[in-house]
């Protein structure tokens, strides 16, 4: 069946795009990718972070245009302005069915764009990892709430990573289905090949001897990924166990402070920001023991599937999207993907700690079966090919959205 010009093409709005990729990004790169195979094209628009990388490029199938100039936050704000301009210009220039929002705030430009002209519907993906009510309840944010909520009331499909985001369409006032698809994990990160000499030289880095315990995490040094909890959680465990985070932010001064005031200095390292394959050689089973991140929110929590891929143990909390992949084996170990632990709970952290260090057949056959769970449901020609069927086709001759 043939299709006019423009009848598959996508005009995505991503405040990030690669090489600055956290899970909301890799998760367009990886479903666009594919789908350009089939036929589809996608123009994603995206802030210019660093003004070396081109203006425009193709890559992967994926044609990317980089607007604005930096990462503070007037340039991401004068974002949301040149994003709605673009959008206008781009659908005279080379026609488009829809617009894509990733994440909410991406919801500004493509209501602009709409009341400038651009008469198309649009898809938007729920990606956030923060909580609701820091999404809706920023200062700065209240000025376009009009403008987010006739964005998700109004949008076409609204697609979220997890089953705690489809929740948000609702409290803003949507009526109507939302698809639930969880992003995949990148078969590269769980099938890393690692000598056993690699894997002692980067051990050899943290530990001081063979009986050590490495707790780990890949997150960004930030309150709601629970860093300190960990810290509070080594003042209870023996000097043994350490912590590592591979990951960067605003939150480490502070957290390098309260490792100092708590005595444990000396037992966490923070490697700071590393490319991905190098997080994915540190999250090998031979070189740490437990994948640890007591969260305060999530969206989905790719870190954690990507772990549970490399059968690496997990310890979390069930927040946000984490109650979608963590099935807890202190309720049942048939089954289970990892420990679940109360959130803001240092003691609780500490008990599960010591239990699996005295139970070492029951964190091989949790970690084994979530391995074989993860790597059966969340590849990507999977997702790919969901989104492809409940969220793309959908938008093919579809009407534009009603004003």
């Amino acid at each position: 069946m043939s299709h006019p010009p423009g009848a598959r093409h996508i005009a995505v709005v991503s405040l990030a795009f690669t090489p600055f990729e956290s899970g909301a990004e890799t998760a367009v790169r990886e479903v666009a990718s594919r789908l350009a195979r089939q036929g589809w094209r996608f123009s994603v628009l995206t802030l210019a972070f660093d003004a070396s990388l081109p203006r425009e490029e193709e890559m992967e199938g994926i044609r990317v245009i980089r607007i604005g100039n930096g990462a503070s936050h007037r340039a991401k704000a004068r974002f949301l302005l040149e994003a709605a301009v673009r959008l206008r210009h781009l659908s005279r220039e080379d026609p488009f069915i829809a617009m894509w929002a990733v994440m909410t705030y991406m919801l500004v430009p493509v209501v602009l764009a709409y009341f400038g002209g651009v008469r198309t519907p649009w898809l938007l993906s729920l990606q956030d990892g923060d909580p609701y009510e820091t999404v809706f309840r920023r200062w700065w944010v209240r000025p376009m709430l009009p403008i987010l909520d006739y964005g998700l009331r109004h949008a076409r499909v609204v697609h979220a990573i997890s089953s705690a985001l489809a929740q948000w369409p609702k409290r803003r006032g949507r009526e109507g289905r939302v698809e639930v698809i969880p992003n995949a994990v990148d078969e590269e990160q769980w099938n890393v090949r690692l000598t056993e000499q690699g894997a002692k030289r980067l051990r050899s880095q943290v530990v001081s001897g063979p009986e050590d315990i490495v707790l780990f995490n890949a997150a960004r040094l930030v309150h709601q990924k629970g860093h300190d909890i960990v810290l509070h959680a080594l003042t209870q465990l023996p000097p043994r166990v350490r912590y590592v985070v591979a990951g960067g932010g605003p939150d480490r001064g502070r957290l390098e402070s309260l490792a100092q005031e708590l005595g444990v200095a000396e037992r966490v390292v923070f490697l700071g920001q590393l490319p991905r394959h190098e997080v994915a050689r540190w999250r090998h089973p031979s070189v740490v023991d437990f994948f640890v991140g007591p969260s305060r929110s999530e969206g989905l929590g790719n870190s954690f599937l990507s772990a549970m891929a490399a059968g690496l143990p997990v310890v979390a909390t069930q927040v946000g999207g984490l109650r979608d992949i963590l099935i807890d084996a202190r309720r049942a170990v048939e089954g289970a993907t990892g420990w679940a632990v109360r959130p803001e709970d240092p003691e609780d952290l500490a008990r599960t700690i010591r239990h699996l260090i005295a139970h070492p057949e029951e964190v091989r056959q949790v970690a084994t079966q979530a391995q074989a769970w993860v790597q059966r449901r969340y590849r990507w020609e999977r997702i790919a090919q969901e989104m492809e069927e409940r969220c793309f086709l959908p938008l093919v001759g579809a009407a534009p959205t009603a004003s």
